[in-house]
């Protein structure tokens, strides 16, 4: 569902399925199977708090950065990208 909130703007209302959304994390916007949008999680809410991370399982607010048209059915994919030392 998608929210509209005072002083923050629209807020997509997402179940989190796997793993677990952290503030500040990389994020693509998927529709239809297309990317729609990529950018950092801006804002991340438990209810009405804000909150640092969300896990499997439960209900959370999601706001990416520079975007405001989500729409049902949209699909937010979190990811973050490692950089591995190789060893000697």
């Amino acid at each position: 569902e998608v929210f509209k909130i005072s002083k923050i703007g629209t807020v997509a209302g997402c179940m989190v399925t796997e793993g677990r959304v952290q503030r500040d994390a990389l994020a693509r916007l998927m529709r239809n199977g297309q990317l729609v949008h990529e950018s950092r999680v801006s804002t991340l809410k438990r209810f009405k708090e804000d909150s640092n991370e969300v896990r499997a399982g439960y209900e959370c607010g999601i706001q990416l950065d520079g975007y405001n048209a989500y729409q049902e059915k949209d699909s937010i994919e979190v990811f973050e990208i490692l950089k591995i030392k190789p060893s000697l």
